[in-house]
């Protein structure tokens, strides 16, 4: 049976304990991202995943992003990137993006799928913030269906399907914005895989300004 928590009420301290624990444990926990509710477990646990795909309704192959709450919990995945990428990185980081890197180091390989040399990463505030694991994540519908933006708006099958599921009340209901810096290092170059939370404007200046 799962349980339901809310950030609002019973605290955020509260909650990024339960989270940990539950992550830790090998659940399978909805929560709060910062435009969408997110399906999360421990991003190394192969049969966690594979029950988020089963809760989804279907494994479409695509490669997930790993998303942090903390800087200080990516530290190490930050430092193994070229001088360049960690300024890309620190001017996007954190916000309402994902960050397609190189991966030469085989990170997350079941996050990255068929291609273990690129690695989506996220980092994000909210009601979370702080929490020291890294998550496998995808959005909280079943397959086909919108990404929710509402705790409410979570069906009600996947709520009873997970172990944790924490109520961040409404988020903002855009999706991350997708850009690839694998070409970054070496020629300056950046494309926008998906458009999302963060705009056009906002990314060109945030980079040029490096």
């Amino acid at each position: 049976m799962s349980e339901t928590i809310s950030s609002e009420r019973g605290g955020a301290e509260n909650a990024r304990a339960s989270l940990e624990r539950c992550i830790a444990a090998g659940g399978v926990v909805v929560f709060p991202a910062d435009g969408l509710y997110g399906l999360a477990c421990d991003p190394l646990n192969a049969e966690a995943i594979a029950r988020i795909h089963r809760i989804k309704g279907r494994d479409d192959g695509k490669p997930s992003a790993v998303l942090y709450f903390s800087p200080l919990a990516m530290r190490e995945l930050v430092e193994s990137l070229g001088e360049r990428t960690r300024a890309a990185v620190g001017a996007l980081l954190p916000g309402p993006v994902t960050l397609v890197v190189d991966n030469p180091e085989h990170r997350y390989p079941l996050a990255c799928r068929e291609d273990p040399g690129r690695l989506g990463v996220r980092l994000i505030g909210g009601p979370l913030a702080g929490a020291m694991c890294p998550i496998f994540q995808t959005s909280a519908n079943a397959s086909g269906e919108p990404a929710p933006a509402r705790f409410a708006d979570v069906p009600p099958e996947i709520i009873a399907a997970v172990d944790l599921a924490v109520d961040g009340g409404a988020l903002a209901g855009l999706p991350s914005t997708v850009i690839d810096l694998t070409a970054y290092e070496h020629g300056g170059e950046w494309v926008v895989l998906r458009e999302g939370g963060l705009s056009s404007g906002d990314l060109t200046a945030r980079l040029a300004d490096l």
